[in-house]
């Protein structure tokens, strides 16, 4: 093994530099992996583009770390572990494995209570130099990380799409869905697919999708949706309410981020209703909260991260359920990381990006 590898560093918004840096050396407990393929979120462009979210602003401090190696949605074979981490994992050298994109602390009042996701220190791979994520030849699983094996016969991008899997099955689980519900998907990305899978799998009345992109409405069709609306074209609030007999959508789930969505969703939702909130924003959205309040008395809800749900989500893509040839639209080196950036930026010609380090 090289002493040295290639990696994306990030220095700051816009400042990713692909450069020559040590191996990483795993310490007592710890699995040092080597990487297959990492997806590039929606999370990642936003932090690459400096959204304040993650680089603060005067109503928060910064989150995001500089010198740090992105990547949080990934899958990797095991070449170094010993004998303790074999053990509290349950794996061993040569194993295919992911890991949850938070690593916790285990000592917080949110950890101690099962609420790992939302972990005080809140380091997640990729964005904290604790956690050096997987834009990089190898990486580390450290102690606390959360891991699971996971089929060698999926394709790696195929595999490394277990971490938004998960994130969509939260805000599945987060809505309550029951066997009645009317229920609407703001977004045919990779979260909102997998969204629509999810709904579809707790067996709906119907699970309705909302798109811009005609060839994404119609993967979401093979994800599980019976009902496409594409809104540049239709008028979703209409087929909505004709669909209910002028009630409304019984769930709303938000994947794209967009501001747009949020209102959309508060006018489709019937009144007692549930809206979940996965997407993350570049920018602040406005609304009228009287109508969360004193029109409908709505539930709204927010989803972070997929905690609890990884299991399913391996499930779910070994079943082969999944489109995920048409998902996992792009693979490219990691050296082309920037042209990956303007793939999920453009947000036309892909539905995943992954990169493959060599």
């Amino acid at each position: 093994m090289s002493e040295t590898m290639q990696a994306v560093i990030c220095h700051g918004p816009e400042d990713y530099r692909l450069e020559d840096v040590p191996v990483p050396v795993p310490g007592p407990g710890e699995a040092l992996v080597r990487v297959e393929a990492v997806g590039i979120c929606a999370s990642d462009l936003k932090c690459y583009h400096g959204a304040a979210k993650f680089w603060g602003d005067e109503n928060r401090p910064a989150w995001a770390e500089t010198e740090v190696i992105p990547g949080h949605e990934f899958v990797g074979e095991i070449v170094l572990i010993d004998d303790e981490g074999a053990a509290r994992w349950g794996v061993q050298v040569g194993d295919r494995v992911v890991s949850e994109q938070i690593v916790p602390c285990w000592k917080c009042r949110y950890c101690v209570r099962g609420q790992y996701h939302m972990c005080k220190p809140h380091d997640l791979y990729g964005f904290k130099r604790r956690t050096p994520g997987a834009m990089a030849k190898y990486m580390v699983y450290p102690v606390e990380a959360l891991v699971y094996k996971i089929s060698k016969e999926l394709p790696p991008a195929h595999a490394a799409f277990a971490e938004p899997l998960s994130c969509s099955l939260h805000a599945v689980e987060r809505a309550g869905i029951t066997f009645d519900d009317v229920v609407v998907v703001a977004g045919c990305g990779p979260i909102g697919l997998g969204m629509v899978a999810g709904a579809r799998a707790k067996n709906p009345a119907h699970v309705i999708a909302l798109d811009l992109a005609p060839e994404k409405l119609e993967l979401a069709k093979d994800c599980g949706a019976d009902i496409v609306i594409n809104i540049r074209d239709e008028d979703a609030k209409k087929i909505v309410m004709d669909l209910t007999d002028g009630y409304g959508a019984d769930v709303y789930l938000e994947g794209t981020g967009h501001p747009s969505a949020v209102p959309q969703g508060l006018n489709l939702l019937r009144k007692l209703g549930t809206y979940v909130e996965y997407g993350v924003f570049g920018s602040d959205v406005t609304v009228d909260w009287s109508i969360i309040s004193d029109d409908k008395e709505l539930d709204v809800r927010g989803a972070h991260l997929g905690p609890h749900c990884w299991p399913a989500a391996i499930r779910m893509l070994e079943s082969g359920v999944l489109p995920m040839d048409k998902i996992c639209s792009h693979q490219l080196p990691l050296t082309e990381f920037q042209k990956g950036l303007e793939l999920v930026a453009a947000g036309t010609e892909s539905v995943k990006v992954s990169l493959i380090p060599s």
